[in-house]
C-alpha cells in the first residue's frame, strides 16, 4: 500500500455523503470508486467529491487494485454479505451500522475478519462522537462509574423515507439498527458485558412489516441498568438523547454535545481533533490500517452487542 490510503464507498445516500464530508478532512486518504444503484444520481455525486470511478456494482470497485479498503453505507440487508465480499477480495473493511440483521452472519464475518489480517470494523458513531468519548475517558479514569442509561432514540417515519426525507429502497430497523447503537455504547460505557436483556414492542406497521415502538431494558453484570425507548412515530424532536446517571453526577449526551443533569455545556471540543462523529469514526479506521492494528468497534469487539439483539429478537417473535 501507498502512504495514500485509496477507498471505495459503496451507498451514495445520506450517509454516504456524511463519510464523504468527513474524508475530506483526513490527510493522505482519497476516495477514487463511488458505488451505488443509481448510475446518474452517483455520478451527480462522484462529480461534486472528484471522484473518477462510479459503478452500480461493487465487484467492480472490489476489482480495482488500486483500492486498499471500502466503506459500506448500504441497505442494512446487504452489510454482511458485502463485508464478506470484501475481506475476500483482500480489502480493509468499514460497514455502517448494523454489521449484520441475522446473527450468524456477523458471526461468520467475525470469524472471516480473523483469518484475514484486514481490519474490520463496524460503524458503532456513538463511541468516537465527542461527548461519549468524554465519557468514558472519566470511566476509564475512575472518575464516573455508570449506575443507569436513559436512552430516547425518536424518529418520524410513517412512511420509507431516510435522514433526507428521500423514498427508501429498503425498510429501516429499530432493533437490528438503532437499538444497536444503545446496546453497544451501555457495554462500553459501562466495560461490563450485558448480562440480562428484555423488550416489548408495539403494534407491526402494515406496510413497513415493522413494529413502529419498542422498548428495551439492559443489566451489566457491573449493575448498571439500561432503559431505551425507541419510536419511528414520534412527532416532535427527533434523534437519540442519552442521559448517563452514575455515582459522581449525571450527564446528557445530544449527538456531539454534552450537558451536566443541569443542563449546564461541558466543553467537549479538546477531546478529539473534529467534533464530527463520522470523521473520527473514519480517522480510527486509516489509522488502524497505517498501524496494522485491531480499531476500535471492530467487528470483534460489537459482536456481543449482536448477540443481545438475537436474544432481543428471539424474544420479540415468542410473544
Amino acid at each position: 500500500m501507498s502512504s495514500k490510503i485509496r477507498v471505495a464507498l459503496a451507498g451514495a445516500g445520506a450517509f454516504g455523503i456524511k463519510h464523504l464530508d468527513g474524508i475530506r478532512h483526513i490527510d493522505d486518504v482519497e476516495v477514487v470508486s463511488l458505488v451505488s444503484r443509481d448510475l446518474a444520481k452517483t455520478r451527480e455525486v462522484a462529480e461534486r467529491y472528484g471522484i473518477a470511478h462510479v459503478t452500480t456494482e461493487l465487484a467492480d470497485s472490489l476489482a480495482l487494485p488500486q483500492v486498499d479498503a471500502v466503506i459500506l453505507c448500504t441497505p442494512t440487508q446487504m452489510h454482511a454479505s458485502q463485508t464478506l465480499a470484501c475481506l475476500k477480495a483482500g480489502k480493509h473493511v468499514q460497514v455502517e451500522i448494523p454489521l449484520c440483521d441475522v446473527l450468524s452472519e456477523g458471526q461468520a464475518v467475525v470469524e472471516l475478519a480473523a483469518r484475514s489480517g484486514k481490519v474490520a470494523m463496524c460503524g458503532h458513531t456513538r463511541r468516537f462522537n465527542p461527548s461519549h468519548q468524554w465519557v468514558h475517558r472519566r470511566v476509564e479514569a475512575g472518575g464516573f462509574a455508570l449506575q443507569q442509561m436513559d436512552v430516547q432514540t425518536y424518529f418520524f417515519r410513517r412512511s420509507n423515507m431516510n435522514a433526507l426525507g428521500q423514498p427508501r429502497s429498503w425498510t429501516d430497523h429499530l432493533l437490528w439498527h438503532h437499538a444497536a447503537h444503545t446496546v453497544d455504547l451501555f457495554a462500553y460505557q459501562a466495560r461490563s458485558p450485558v448480562v440480562q436483556a428484555h423488550a416489548l414492542q408495539g403494534p407491526i406497521h402494515p406496510e413497513l412489516g415493522i413494529a413502529m415502538d419498542m422498548s428495551i431494558q439492559l443489566k451489566a453484570a457491573s449493575g448498571a441498568i439500561c432503559t431505551l425507548s425507541l419510536s419511528f412515530n414520534n412527532d416532535g424532536p427527533l434523534g437519540t438523547f442519552f442521559r448517563y446517571i452514575g455515582d459522581s453526577g449525571t450527564y446528557i449526551a445530544r449527538y456531539d454535545d454534552l450537558f451536566t443533569g443541569k443542563d449546564e455545556r461541558v466543553d467537549v471540543s479538546a477531546v478529539d481533533v473534529s467534533m464530527n462523529g463520522i470523521e473520527l469514526q473514519d480517522r480510527e479506521f486509516f489509522a488502524a490500517i497505517r498501524e496494522g492494528r485491531e480499531p476500535n468497534a471492530s467487528v470483534a469487539q460489537v459482536l456481543p452487542c449482536y448477540q443481545v439483539l438475537h436474544r432481543l429478537e428471539q424474544q420479540l417473535h415468542a410473544g
